[in-house]
């Protein structure tokens, strides 16, 4: 399969895709058609392993590129830890995506990445590039940490994501470099993807991206709709995926596994105040905005990368989108009575962004339920929902202590990072400084 730029300049193979991660045109690279599965794997979808799955799923996109055997030991390796399907009420259920090294779903996707990087670089040295918002950061760090030839540079918002999450960022040391950017997550993003196409830089260097900007964090993230699909799918009722959404990586994956044939009955874009994708299905229009930071940091995106692949997906057309989605927006103070009204009703804790995932459903059951009573077009309000907690509570304790009055435990593996010294390098908005400690660490 060819991997084409969402710009249109630029067509190339998987390997070159993942090594890459931006195309020199500036756009993200998508596969040329999204591969169709048997009838024959959905029948048997209930009897897989995630591991079967992961694999099958994965072969689709990389095809030839991979041996059988070393992408079966990549999958297994990277799916070593669970990713339950948790009842949370009779028709809401939470896909817990925080059981891995992090405890955030971006382990799943990272993992992936830096073994296929590694895989395909051969060795041969490379400097990896990632804008973080919080655990795309810590994600990366772990999965690249001690990689021979590789090295990692984390650039994160200083004061933006939350303290555990900003240990888990910078207390990695050996290839791992956090950069503590004086600004929003979209200047880290800009700067990322200014370093990328540098044609100075890449002159001197192997440059990649570490963002969901990479193909290669999208295909696994992919594997987990399958995955909780084959849980749930003797319900006998439809399934809806509620994404809390900042950089809609993690949707535009839902939205490659439903055009793989899964069938998914909807999709909720759950945004919290940065709302550009919910405005854009409003308006048609897209218009980018500064980010605002809100308790629910990782989706504080104010233009998110994976906008322009789910444009190409749907061919720029807002009536294609609304078909598979609807996408809303919740205030901090919703966020918290969700996550208070969750905790009291059914004993379960959720952090801010699953929070807003929940918000979602809720709110997409409640407009299903109106259209119904003006006889619309737009039925089935009878549906499971599947929220997606994207990360553990614990990653976000001053919050979800404040907001739920209540102690939180810290898992073992979290704690481990707060007893570990925070080293960064601090910069401004300033893309020529950080060009130039790039070419310093040379």
């Amino acid at each position: 399969m060819r991997y084409i730029s969402t710009r249109q300049q630029e067509e190339t193979n998987i390997k070159t895709a993942i090594l890459k991660g931006l195309a020199d045109d500036g756009g993200l690279f998508m596969p040329e058609y999204i591969p169709q599965l048997e009838a024959e794997f959905f029948e048997n979808l209930p009897n897989l392993t995630l591991q079967e799955i992961g694999f099958i799923v994965a072969k689709e996109f990389l095809g030839e590129s991979i041996s059988d055997e070393n992408l079966k030991e990549i999958i297994d390796e990277v799916l070593n830890f669970e990713i339950p399907t948790v009842k949370i009420s009779e028709d809401i259920y939470s896909l817990e995506l925080f059981h891995g090294p992090t405890m955030a779903f971006k382990d799943v996707g990272a993992r992936f990445m830096a073994r296929m990087m590694s895989y395909f670089s051969e060795g041969k040295p490379m400097k990896v590039i990632a804008a973080t918002s919080g655990d795309t950061g810590s994600a990366v760090s772990s999965g690249f940490f001690g990689v021979p030839g590789i090295e990692v540079y984390i650039l994160y918002p200083k004061g933006k994501v939350s303290p555990l999450q900003e240990k888990q960022l910078t207390t990695w040391g050996g290839n791992i470099k956090a950069l503590e950017i004086d600004g929003t997550f979209d200047d880290c993003q800009a700067l990322a993807k200014q370093i990328l196409s540098d044609e100075e830089l890449n002159q001197k260097f192997t440059l990649t991206s570490a963002n969901s900007i990479n193909i290669a964090r999208l295909i696994p993230q992919s594997f987990y709709y399958f995955w909780a699909f084959a849980q749930l799918q003797k319900l006998g009722k439809p399934i809806v995926f509620s994404v809390p959404s900042g950089n809609f990586g993690n949707l535009t994956a839902g939205l490659f596994a439903k055009k793989m044939g899964l069938p998914i009955h909807h999709f909720v874009a759950s945004t919290n105040e940065n709302d550009v994708v919910p405005k854009f299905l409003q308006t048609g229009n897209y218009e980018s905005k500064p980010s605002k930071q809100t308790i629910s940091n990782a989706m504080d995106v104010g233009n998110p990368s994976n906008f322009e692949r789910m444009k190409s997906l749907f061919n720029n057309d807002v009536s294609e989108f609304k078909k598979e989605i609807e996408a809303y927006s919740f205030s901090d103070e919703e966020t918290k009575n969700a996550m208070r009204e969750i905790k009291n009703k059914f004993d379960y804790t959720l952090d801010p962004h699953g929070a807003v995932a929940y918000l979602g459903l809720q709110t997409l059951r409640q407009s299903f339920d109106s259209a119904q009573d003006d006889k619309s077009d737009k039925e089935g309000g009878d549906f499971i929902g599947v929220l997606l907690e994207t990360a553990h509570p614990a990653k976000f304790v001053e919050v979800v202590e404040d907001v739920l009055k209540d102690k939180v435990e810290i898992p073992e593996k979290l704690e481990a990072f707060n007893k570990k010294e925070k080293k960064s390098v601090e910069f401004p908005v300033d893309f020529e400084a950080v060009k130039n400690y790039l070419i310093e660490e040379r």
